[in-house]
């Protein structure tokens, strides 16, 4: 159980994040033409799953705006953008800002991936939605990179994520 913040009060997750080392759990989520989709659909690459609690709160969107930019000529890394927002909020949200380098994906279908990967809030206002994290998957999709954000208002640490990759990692403070 991981513990987040959110409005000056605390709440809790079911599970922890996948350990560095350990393989990922398996996904099955829904993309944005409404197919079901799992980590199998990215075999060979390396993945960022970057998962908020909606594409419609302003760190969340940042985050997303954030991980596309760093997407940019990076061709055997998929950013992976998940939430329970309906594929329709991605697809919308991916059009209004002009992104090319992540996928959003929706786990309104498929119950499981926020025990499976310990980010489902169980109690407070957002009960049932995730918590903020990234995890980082190598070719083989082993986690070579977590992070659990503990306050909801928080952004990640990009340049963590992008160094896990071999990539440097921007110019995010």
């Amino acid at each position: 159980m991981a513990i987040v913040k959110y409005e000056n009060a605390t709440y809790r997750t079911i599970g922890e994040l996948p350990a560095v080392g350990s393989h990922a759990p398996d996904v099955s989520l829904v993309n944005t033409k409404l197919q079901n989709v799992t980590l199998a659909n990215w075999t060979g690459m390396r993945k960022v799953l970057n998962i908020f609690v909606s594409i419609d709160t302003e760190v969340c969107a940042k985050s997303v705006i954030t991980f596309d930019r760093l997407g940019e000529g990076v061709e055997d890394v998929t950013m992976l953008m998940i939430s329970y927002d309906l594929p329709f909020a991605h697809a919308r949200f991916k059009a209004e800002h002009g992104l090319h380098n992540v996928i959003g994906l929706s786990a309104i279908r498929h119950a499981g991936f926020g025990e499976n990967y310990g980010v489902q809030i169980v109690d407070g206002p957002l009960a049932g939605m995730f918590a903020r994290a990234v995890v980082v998957l190598d070719e083989n999709d082993s986690v070579v990179h977590r992070e659990h954000i503990d306050d909801i208002a928080t952004e990640p640490d990009y340049k963590a994520a992008m160094r896990a990759l071999g990539l440097g990692g921007g110019d995010e403070d």
